[in-house]
């Protein structure tokens, strides 16, 4: 039965959010370090803990609770070996930028120079929730990858229709 104040949602409770979602927008400090929204926060304190590992990706960063760069790290070592120049070649940029960040008490992540300037994360940034990563991002990068989603949105639902959703 659900406490005061919770509302349901057929299987999904109000408060009690298993993935990332949602967009944020924050300003990264002087000394590198972004607020994670309390959403997010949450999220990381209820399933998790307060470990993220930080890497680059697709000209944004992204953000995975430890223990699911854990079940990534499992994942690729139970791959067969990769063969082909490419898959090393990302798989060395990923890992290799990979940096293990802890939420400060007021709850701020310290990222990485070498991160920053990867994502141009200046001033303005966004967080976004993807599943179960969180994904940040330059602000105006965020706007033109935005736009560009919109743009082939048509598309996508297609694929989206044919999945049932």
């Amino acid at each position: 039965m659900a406490k005061s104040g919770e509302r349901w949602y057929g299987n999904w409770k109000e408060g009690d959010e298993t993935m990332f979602r949602g967009r944020y927008e924050y300003t990264i400090d002087s000394k590198g370090r972004v607020s994670i929204p309390s959403k997010f926060k949450e999220i990381l304190i209820q399933q998790y803990d307060e470990r993220l590992v930080i890497t680059n990706y697709d000209l944004c960063l992204v953000a995975y609770p430890h223990q699911e760069w854990s079940v990534i790290e499992e994942k690729v070592k139970s791959l067969p070996p990769l063969g082909k120049k490419d898959s090393r070649a990302f798989l060395r940029f990923f890992y290799s930028s990979g940096i293990d960040c802890e939420l400060d008490r007021q709850g701020r992540v310290l990222i990485p120079q070498s991160l920053r300037d990867y994502a141009n994360l200046q001033k303005d940034v966004v967080l976004v929730g993807s599943g179960k990563k969180i994904e940040i991002w330059n602000k105006e990068r965020w706007g033109e990858e935005f736009r560009k989603s919109q743009e082939s949105f048509d598309q996508v639902t297609d694929t989206l229709d044919n999945l049932g959703l």
